[in-house]
């Protein structure tokens, strides 16, 4: 199943407090709850202004309905193509 990674941008999503991450994270998840197997959240990486998701799902659609759902912004979804890692210069 294809993985993708998602740009949010979500002003001042660094100072957020741990109380709301976690109520982002619960209504992430509910929303996922609701929508199946078919969908999954992996991880996020939060910056200044922006919360970067990776998720597998069946198509950017679906990606696009879980945003929608969770009141979240998708403002760039990308296929992930490769993964790399320091590993990937061994021979």
């Amino acid at each position: 199943m294809p993985k993708y990674i998602i740009e949010r941008e979500v002003p001042g999503a660094g100072q957020l407090s741990a109380e709301e991450l976690r109520g982002i994270s619960q209504k992430s998840c509910s929303v996922l709850n609701s929508m199946g197997p078919q969908i999954q959240w992996l991880e996020s990486h939060v910056t200044d202004d922006k919360i970067y998701c990776t998720y597998i799902a069946p198509n950017e659609e679906a990606i696009r309905e879980h945003a929608e759902q969770g009141g979240f912004p998708a403002n760039q979804i990308s296929e992930i193509r490769s993964t790399i890692d320091p590993t990937t210069s061994e021979e």
